[in-house]
């Protein structure tokens, strides 16, 4: 039997918990290392006992200069990134991320968010993430502009950054593919009062449209992080090929990327 190291888990409350990404990990194998360094728990030196490492998102943003460990983790990426490790970042993961490269972190122009559910699309090279449309979770005021060298995977028509690779092994995601149906009644309850923001979608329709998207979401996680830590997902685990949803907004349609430099919201 093959003993697989732990994979290094960042999670930004004490309260948080890495959802179906966690639980789709451990069913690849996998046991999970997760660390908070916002209540002083320490990053690794180096990835050396780590297979990979997964940053999650929470309700602090990647440009809070004053907190100590989001300058921490901003230095950090740079040790994970130098190990070739696989890395994913998650919402305010996938924004330390394309900090820590030289990209701008901003709100957007308008003012508006996402919060509840909304169409992705691939990009001519996001094939490798997506054979088509998704509708994703998010929550976020933030986006990003795509860092250099790496390559744009998938877009929106609010925030037009939505996924994209550097290197080889480290990928950037906006949206939430761990969302489960407890943690979106969690997030919702919580962060009530973020429900009245500009583009925030209400309570019953994030439950409503988890019920009809969010088994979709969790095939395409299972095949996705398979492929991200390079072991291969069974029949049984991903219950059967991913179909990619037939959703109404066209490639076409969407703007193009804003000129742009995320407070991110999440309850995480």
């Amino acid at each position: 039997m093959t003993v697989r190291l732990p994979v290094l888990v960042l999670v930004h409350q004490s309260t948080s918990n890495p959802g179906r990404v966690g639980e789709v990990l451990k069913l690849l194998g996998f046991t999970l290392d997760v660390r908070c360094p916002a209540v002083g728990q320490p990053l690794p030196a180096t990835l050396e006992g780590h297979s990979a490492v997964v940053v999650f998102g929470g309700p602090m943003s990647a440009n809070d200069d004053h907190l100590d460990f989001i300058r921490q983790e901003l230095d950090w990426i740079a040790i994970a990134l130098a190990s070739d490790k696989p890395y994913l970042g998650i919402c305010l993961g996938a924004q330390l991320l394309a900090r820590s490269l030289g990209a701008a972190v901003v709100s957007h122009p308008a003012g508006q968010r996402e919060i509840g559910y909304y169409p992705i699309v691939p990009t001519s090279a996001g094939r490798e993430l997506l054979n088509g449309p998704l509708m994703v979770y998010q929550w976020h005021q933030e986006g990003f502009t795509l860092p250099a060298g790496s390559h744009l995977l998938a877009t929106g028509s609010r925030f037009p950054h939505q996924a994209f690779r550097y290197g080889r092994r480290a990928y950037g995601l906006q949206f939430h593919p761990e969302i489960t149906a407890t943690m979106v009644n969690h997030w919702t309850t919580e962060g009530a009062d973020q429900l009245s923001c500009p583009g925030a979608q209400p309570r019953a329709y994030h439950i409503s449209q988890h019920r009809l998207y969010g088994s979709a979401v969790e095939r395409w996680l299972h095949q996705f992080l398979a492929g991200w830590i390079g072991v291969t997902a069974n029949a049984e685990m991903v219950w059967g090929q991913y179909h990619p949803l037939h959703v109404s907004t066209p490639a076409q349609g969407l703007p193009k990327a804003y000129d742009w430099p995320s407070t991110t919201t999440e309850i995480g």
